[in-house]
């Protein structure tokens, strides 16, 4: 992703999103169209974290998962029927060319037919077989260290990193799922956890609670 998005895109508003999100998938409907990908995606975001505690907790008002950039052709590969739209600084731009997709990291899944989004593509940083944090470079895993799976075989980004993400903007939404997700938290967790928000965001107020025994 390059340091500027290039120009147009349409500005779509908070009730025109929410509407079209509406018939946002699931992450079993996504894991059964991408089965046998080489590329390793992962659920992210809110749906990761509950599907490492099994069970939704909360409506999800989208699906994102997540793939190195360079495998995103796969992903795109499975999906022929549908328009995937680049998006980056409040804008979305309609089936984006190679300029625009170089520039953004997000890209939602559009049915042509309906308008709807259907789920999210974060197009990750890697290195080869290394994933590469967007928000801290230097933090930089092997893809069998960010990704675990459900009993049933879905991909979810680890809950570490899933809060890692949530900790920047820590809206109502973000500190409801670090609540309820700290319980579930090994102390070995809870201590990587502390570790990357010391790094990424120093003087976080999720530390405090991360501290307690």
């Amino acid at each position: 992703m390059t340091d500027s998005v290039p120009p147009g895109g349409a500005v779509l508003h908070a009730d025109e999103l929410a509407a079209r999100w509406e018939d946002a998938w699931r992450p079993e409907q996504v894991a059964e169209r991408l089965a046998g990908v080489r590329a390793p995606w992962c659920v992210a975001a809110g749906w990761a974290l509950d599907l490492f505690r099994g069970r939704q907790s909360r409506p999800h008002g989208d699906l994102e998962i997540a793939v190195p950039s360079a495998g995103f052709t796969e992903i795109r590969d499975r999906f022929p029927e549908y328009v995937f739209d680049a998006v980056g600084s409040g804008r979305v731009w309609a089936g984006a060319g190679a300029e625009v997709l170089a520039a953004t990291h997000q890209t939602w899944l559009r049915d042509p037919a309906s308008g709807q989004f259907l789920f999210d593509v974060f197009r990750e940083p890697h290195d080869g077989g290394t994933w590469i944090c967007r928000r801290d470079e230097r933090l930089r895993l092997p893809y069998d260290a960010v990704i675990e799976r459900t009993a049933e075989g879905i991909p979810y980004l680890v809950p570490e990193l899933v809060l890692l993400f949530k900790a920047k903007a820590s809206r109502p939404k973000d500190q409801a799922d670090f609540d309820g997700a700290l319980p579930l938290l090994s102390r070995a967790r809870r201590d990587v956890l502390t570790g990357w928000l010391t790094r990424v965001h120093p003087g976080h107020p999720w530390l405090e609670k991360l501290a307690r025994r």
